[in-house]
Parts: structure tokens; sequence; C-alpha cells
């Protein structure tokens, strides 16, 4: 797989650009603020239908305009593929498939896979669980994008019951009688538990087969400092497996014996959208324990892992590094270009061109404010 074209229409700083692009290694070389980050978002809309810099859309659109369009020509087994994304803050997003409309966005889901490792993935170590469910989600999706609906479904029942939650919590809070309120509460409990289950169980399949590849990637990129590893961290206990009706018994009983709390706080308290991931690091939490650099590498070794699963599932993604070896010692900069010298598509943002390991110098893009230009 690999992207042949990619267009921009007011999106980001881009008001128009097209870049055509070649399988292997593309450097896309450009100071500060010039816009290498705003393409390499713009291909990870395409194959997540998010962005990994904002949570909304409309910073995605230029300013002034009232709405940004991505087209994209991706090449998959000797196919060719246009996905068209039409991004209309405030409004519904518009999507099309070989120039057919889809019903939803989130139909080209799978047309695009691809890995990108940026400098906000500093976060997937040190930040919130929001973060490590999303890239938990996300390469979910990118391996089976059927769950793409499952995780619309089950946010979509998380909202309603959190709803219903709230309207009860805020008539408790003024004295007035809350049964009315919470009528439909079960019916919720199990589209909770029914939806739950099933990203649950893909999430603890997931982890499962994940782990391996990280720790022989972190202990490739930090020549065996450390054995790192992953565990899933449910609010329903540990040691679950990925039995979906098992754990659909198990949300709903847990459901039942925080029905208090959840009316006395008004939000659901149960489910997966509450899970995270744990990252360790020889006996030690990643979180709080890990140095920058450990911190860095180990961000580094979950998109690699994610990057060689995929691989080992017969899925040969796009491969993204944005502005990732400046932030890396000599020594780490020669150990990652071994391990992805043999991308298919390599795609690799710099602010200076000597940053970038001998072995991925291919083609070379010099990027300006508001343009790209191909070195001859």
């Amino acid at each position: 797989m690999y992207v042949r074209r990619v267009e921009l229409a007011d999106f980001r700083s881009y008001e128009r650009v097209a870049v055509d692009l070649d399988p292997g290694v593309s450097v896309l070389v450009g100071q500060n603020g010039m816009g290498k980050t705003n393409l390499i978002e713009a291909l990870g809309y395409v194959a997540t239908l998010d962005s990994h810099r904002v949570a909304t859309d409309a910073p995605l659109v230029r300013a002034g305009a009232a709405s940004g369009v991505i087209r994209c020509a991706i090449v998959h087994d000797g196919r060719e593929l246009l996905v068209e994304l039409e991004i209309v803050p405030g409004k519904a997003n518009r999507a099309r498939l070989n120039r057919s409309p889809v019903r939803r966005p989130r139909e080209v889901l799978g047309a695009l896979r691809m890995v990108l490792f940026a400098p906000e993935d500093l976060e997937l170590v040190r930040g919130d669980p929001a973060a490590r469910r999303r890239y938990l989600d996300d390469l979910l999706v990118a391996r089976q994008p059927r769950y793409a609906g499952v995780r619309a479904d089950y946010d979509r029942v998380i909202k309603q019951r959190n709803a219903l939650l709230r309207t009860a919590y805020l008539t408790r809070k003024v004295g007035g009688t809350r049964g009315q309120d919470l009528s439909t509460l079960a019916v919720w409990d199990h589209h909770l538990a029914d939806h739950g289950a099933e990203l649950l169980a893909g999430r603890l399949e997931l982890v499962a087969a994940l782990g391996p590849h990280l720790t022989k990637a972190y202990d490739a990129v930090a020549a065996g400092r450390a054995a790192a590893a992953i565990a899933y961290a449910s609010n329903l206990g540990e040691n679950l497996t990925p039995d979906r009706p098992a754990l659909e018994e198990a949300l709903l009983t847990a459901l039942q014996e925080r029905r208090s709390a959840e009316i006395e706080r008004g939000v659901t308290l149960v489910g997966p959208h509450r899970d995270d991931l744990t990252l360790a690091l020889g006996d030690l939490p990643a979180k709080g324990y890990a140095s920058h650099g450990e911190s860095w590498s180990f961000a580094l070794a979950l998109r690699l892992a994610a990057y060689d699963l995929l691989r080992s599932d017969g899925i040969e993604p796009v491969l993204v590094l944005d502005d990732v070896f400046a932030e890396l010692d000599a020594g780490r900069r020669d150990r990652l270009a071994a391990l992805v010298a043999d991308a298919g598509q390599l795609l690799v943002t710099c602010a200076v061109p000597e940053d970038v390991p001998p072995t991925l110098r291919g083609a070379r893009f010099d990027v300006t404010l508001g343009s790209v230009t191909r070195d001859a």
C-alpha cells in the first residue's frame, strides 16, 4: 500500500496543493511552521477520520474558507482507490470513494492504513488514559475497520446514558423525583453491555497480539536497556478474557453495583471508556518513572509495534515519522533507520536534512508556506 497522490484545498495553511509520491522513502524538508505536519495530518485524517493534533475539525479548515477538502489516491495490490473528504465545521462531513458518495464518512476507513509517529505521541506514555485508549481503538480499526461502527455505537450509548443520568442528577439536586427520569436506564444498560463487550473483547485480543511486538520494538530502539510490556487495565478487574458473553454479563453486573454512585454523580462509571493501557519498563510503570529518553523510546516502540503487527496481519501500512530524528541521539537514529528502511512507503519530515540518516534519504520535497516542491 502507498499514497500515490494527495491534494489539499483550503486545508490548514494550504489554499491548494498537490503532491505526487512514490513507494519507498520520501523526505519532506522545511522549517517549523511551513506546513510539513499539515500535509501529514491530512493523510492521517484519511486513515482515521481524526486529527492527531486537535480535538475538533474547525482548525483543519483554512481561515476564511467554508470547508476543506482532502483527495488521496491510494494504491493497494496494484489497484488505485480515490478517497475524497470534505470537512465542514459545524456540519456533517462528506466523503466519496472513486467519486461515488458514501452514506457515512467512516465507510472510507481501511482504504488507507497508516502508522504515524509524531512528537505528540509522548502523551501515550506521560498523558491521560484517553490518549492510550485512542491508540488502541485506532489500531483496532486499522486491523478491522468494522470496529469503527462498534466504537461509534458505543460512544452513542454513552452519550445517551450520560444525558439520562445527568438529567436525573439535576432533578434530584433541586429536590424533584427521579423515578421517571431513570425509567429507560435499564435499556441503555443492555446497549452499553452489548456494544461495550464487543469493544472490550477486541481491545483484549489486540493487547495480547501487540505485546510481543512492543517488547521487540523497544529492545531494538533502546538497545536492550530494559524490558517493555503492556497490559490492559479494565474497571471490571484483572484476568479478563475476550469472551464476549462473559464480558457482557460482567458489564451488566458492574452497572448494577455502581448504579447508586452513577446516580449520585450523574455520569456513567462503568465501561471501556474508563479503561487504560498499563505501560511498564521492567518492574516499574513507565508513567512517572521513565526518563524523557525512555518515554520517547517507549512511545516510538508503541508505533513500531503497531506497524509490525499490521504487517504480520498481511497489511503493509504507510509509515510516517514526523520530526522524529531531531529528538533522538545518533545511536537511536541509526537503530530506528535500520528498523524502518524496508517499509513499503516511508514519509519522513524534518527541519534539517542532516538529522535523517543517510540510509533514509530518498526523494526530497521542499516545503515552504503554502507549497511543496520536489527536488530534481
